[in-house]
């Protein structure tokens, strides 16, 4: 087990990554006690429920950070830290 880093949050969702986890590349949404799984590439919830309107403003930030997103994956299983992205205004 390790610590998931936090990489953003706005609105109250925090989006955390596990170093190390399975594929497809995803990162996590945790939001009023619900953690849901939503793919990078295509951007996708995989997992979970979530409101549909906090669910759209995680995929709108994810669709414009899908680049740094995918890099934070790779430095994570690289055993590197993830870098923060800034969070959806």
């Amino acid at each position: 087990w390790a610590p998931m880093p936090e990489i953003s949050r706005f609105f109250g969702i925090v989006i955390q990554m596990y170093p190390l986890d399975h594929l497809p590349p995803h990162f996590h949404a945790l939001y009023a006690g619900a953690d849901a799984l939503v793919g990078i590439r295509p951007v996708a919830l995989l997992h979970g429920s979530l409101s549909p309107r906090v669910l759209a403003l995680i995929v709108e930030w994810a669709a414009r950070h899908q680049e740094e997103l995918l890099a934070n994956w790779d430095r994570l299983r690289r055993g590197q830290p993830a870098e923060p992205i800034p969070p959806l205004e």
